[in-house]
């Protein structure tokens, strides 16, 4: 069915009517994972409260939103009917795809983010350091992969990070549902275990994205390589490279370059503006083994702050050997986007606004607020997208889910 706009004010209307048909098209992905005829009429008013105008998104207040005397139906859904988000999970990534995939432009970021908390018995809580509070704080950690193109970003994947003293007490894991076989690992091997997931799905991307933590991780590097996956990775300035027949830091090849080497460019558009830094970019060692009929390149990427030069960031780089500098600003530019996801998700949909302690709670809760999240993404993109055709005197055409 499709419903064709050429006036403002019926635009407007039909958005609104467009809204409600996308979630019920986005919660008709989902509702053969949930086999209880009440779990999946909940589920539904779930999102539609996460949606909402919920002052803080926790049981009592997302039942009652959702017309609910008490917060045990809420709470059932989210710890103990039967539903597998993993199965969730892998609709939501297919529903990003379908509305944001785009194999030009598409790239894979993977990032962290922290959920404060009180007390120890939460899933995965502890004193550790996380950027939300940019110290060390008693919280929970989250990695998370977000796939972003021209056409928008969301999120596709996500892991709960347990730390050593977790995984060191059997007991303490058995009394927060953590299944069985779950053990240590780091955030590295987290952000690994889920690109392989989407590289399986076949997820339209052409890079990786990442900050410092992941950049440094052992071996995520080489096996990104060995799959053929370019990417800008954040390392830090004593990171070793072989550079002119010599192993060097990073902050030293910094020092060595001429001011000539460096050239100022945007790393795209933030809140305030262009994002303008100085760059500059050394080509490394081609790597040896490569693929028949593919060569591949390797750099060293470097972003120094205008306003305070002895800032400066550093990248390692892999990718056709074509690539130029200046597509290599554009993709590390790309990290901020996950930020913006994060402070959206949290924002809007309450994805730190939970009250579940274990494992289960807090896989369930997390995939059902990143399905929120990507229907905003997708609904606004449609409003905007009306909105410049209504401008422009055009008559836009856009499917309304039958």
């Amino acid at each position: 069915m499709t419903a064709e706009y050429t006036g403002t004010g019926r635009a407007r209307s039909k958005t609104i009517e467009q809204w409600s048909a996308y979630l019920k098209e986005l919660h008709e992905r989902i509702a053969h994972r949930f086999l209880r005829p009440e779990v999946r009429t909940r589920a539904y008013r779930y999102l539609a409260g996460l949606l909402g105008d919920v002052g803080r998104k926790n049981s009592w207040q997302m039942a009652e939103a959702i017309g609910e005397a008490r917060p045990r139906g809420v709470q059932h859904l989210l710890n103990d009917a039967r539903w597998d988000p993993e199965a969730v999970r892998d609709d939501l990534r297919e529903y990003v795809v379908e509305h944001l995939g785009d194999e030009k432009s598409g790239v894979l970021i993977v990032d962290e983010t922290g959920f404060l908390k009180k007390g120890q018995k939460s899933v995965g809580v502890a004193r550790q350091y996380t950027g939300t509070a940019g110290k060390r704080e008693n919280c929970q950690v989250g990695v998370f992969v977000c796939y972003a193109s021209a056409k928008g970003a969301a999120f596709i994947d996500r892991a709960l990070y347990l730390p050593r003293e977790w995984t060191d007490d059997p007991q303490r894991l058995s009394e927060a549902g953590v299944p069985e076989g779950v053990g240590f690992a780091t955030k590295g091997e987290l952000a690994k275990w889920m690109l392989h997931r989407a590289f399986e799905a076949n997820v339209p991307a052409r890079w990786i994205v990442a900050d410092t933590v992941y950049g440094m991780s052992r071996g995520l590097r080489g096996w990104l390589e060995k799959k053929e996956r370019s990417y800008v990775l954040a390392v830090t300035s004593s990171k070793g490279i072989y550079h002119e027949g010599r192993q060097r830091q990073a902050r030293k090849v910094a020092q060595s370059l001429p001011e000539e080497s460096w050239v100022r460019a945007s790393a795209g558009k933030g809140s305030k503006g262009e994002r303008l830094y100085d760059w500059a970019c050394v080509t490394l060692p081609e790597p040896e083994a490569q693929g028949e009929g593919v060569r591949a390149g390797r750099w060293l990427l470097m972003r120094r702050s205008i306003a305070q030069p002895e800032e400066i960031a550093y990248y390692l780089c892999y990718g056709p050997a074509q690539t130029n500098v200046h597509e290599l600003i554009r993709i590390a530019g790309r990290r901020w986007i996950i930020e913006d996801c994060f402070e959206a998700a949290k924002g809007e949909v309450g994805l730190d606004e939970y009250e579940v302690r274990k494992w289960d709670g807090w896989q369930r809760h997390i995939t059902l607020c990143l399905l929120a999240h990507t229907y905003l993404v997708v609904v606004r993109s449609v409003a905007e997208h009306e909105e410049q055709a209504a401008k422009k005197g055009i008559s836009a055409r856009v499917p309304i889910p039958s």
